[in-house]
Formats: structure tokens, sequence, C-alpha cells
């Protein structure tokens, strides 16, 4: 049993019946988090849409926390003081780039590389998966140079390729209106690479209706998807 909720842009909590997962939480009200259970901060990079200093204030000595970063976010001593980070609270803090994993008590981590900063998170905790893509997408900007985008695309395949033939819980990638039709490259990759049981769309602007476009281009993943429609909705798997 899972239970999650969208906070906002690519933000989520995720909580499972042995650990709480917290992901790229910027922007959204977070709520209560059940007791007891240990809690796991992730920031998959260091753009303002994924990360904010605050969330180290989780370190509050209500439960036990875990974060685990992308290496792109330096833990430099200007960057400690800077964010009012405590040297307890900065023990508790690990930072992987792709290929590198992390075992924690009640889940374990590996992290992929991304086609933009940081990184990507498979998290298992107890025995359910769940992806986290970050800014791990097939970039496709119809302004760049033909061979960026082939580089961008050939990189894309690469970083994902260790998710092939995985099976995933719970997955939640990039859906960007941005990219126009474009943006369903990324998760139709996902979706036909990994054996993922439901996908969450995110990093998508407020555009929720974007989804609906993809689900009627690709109406074979319609049975996986679902729909994210406002800040704060929440799910129960």
């Amino acid at each position: 049993m899972m239970h999650i909720t969208f906070l906002d842009h690519s933000g989520f909590l995720v909580e499972t019946a042995s650990a709480a997962l917290l992901f790229d939480w910027w922007k959204g009200e977070l709520p209560a988090i059940a007791p007891g259970a240990p809690l796991y901060v992730f920031a998959s990079h260091r753009h303002e849409d994924h990360f904010k200093p605050e969330i180290f204030s989780l370190d509050n000595g209500e439960r036990e926390v875990y974060f685990v970063l992308g290496h792109d976010i330096k833990l430099s001593p200007r960057s400690l003081e800077r964010w009012g980070l405590s040297p307890e609270t900065a023990e508790k803090c690990f930072t992987l780039r792709g290929g590198q994993t992390c075992v924690l008590p009640c889940a374990s981590v590996e992290a992929l590389s991304s086609t933009d900063e940081g990184a990507a998170f498979l998290v298992t905790a107890g025995s359910q998966t769940v992806f986290h893509a970050g800014d791990l997408n097939w970039w496709h900007w119809k302004g760049e140079e033909k061979a960026w985008n082939n580089n961008m695309a050939a990189n894309f395949k690469a970083y994902t390729e260790p998710l092939r033939g995985r099976k995933i819980d719970l997955a939640m990638l990039p859906l960007d209106p941005r990219l126009d039709d474009a943006g369903f490259w990324g998760p139709k990759h996902f979706l036909e690479l990994a054996d993922i049981r439901k996908f969450l769309p995110m990093h998508q602007w407020g555009n929720f209706e974007f989804t609906k476009k993809f689900l009627e281009a690709h109406p074979v993943f319609a049975d996986r998807t679902l729909p994210v429609e406002r800040a704060g909705q929440s799910f129960n798997l």
C-alpha cells in the first residue's frame, strides 16, 4: 500500500508501510506525515524548481531523517553556513551521481545519470520500488541544433538503460508541455523500457491537460497513467 500526494511541479510525498519518501519538494503544502516511519528527503538537482534549502529544516527531532541529493548540490562549508546546516544534519546527507548506490535503514537508493543536472533516483523501500526521474528526460527543443538534439537522444537512451525490464511500482516522469509532441517521447520510452506499474506525470508547469494529449496519442498507457489535476491531489495504490 502506498499513499502519494502531489505537492506541485515535480514534488511528491510517497508514504509506504516502511518509510516516507519526499521528492523534489520546493513548492506546495506538505501534509502531515504519519509518525514513526523514517523520512527520506530527495532533491534530484540544484535547480530552483527542484531544490530549496528549507528541506533541511525537516530534521527537527520529530523522526529519523536522511537526505539524498544529486551530486551537483554541493555541501561545501560555504553552503552549509549559508543554509544554516548543523554538523549533525550534514552527517545525514548523501550525494549521489549516476551509477552510485546508497543503503539506508529501511531503504536503498540507486542513482541514474541525468540528461540535465544531478541524478534520478530508484528507491526500494520494503517490497516496493519507486522511481523519480528528476530532470532525466528526452529533451528535444525546436530551437536547438540537430546535433544537440541527436546527442540528447543518445544520452537519454544510454542513461535509462539500467531500468530495462526492471519492475517499478510507481514512476514519476517528466511530461513537459513546452516540448510539444516531443514531450511524449521521454515517458513513452520509460514505459516501454521498464515494467512500470503506475506512472505519475510531473514537470508540467500547471498544464495538466497535456496528460490527456499524451494519452490520446498513446492510449496503450492509459491503464498505467494516473492523471494529475491539481496540487495537493492524493492517490492510494
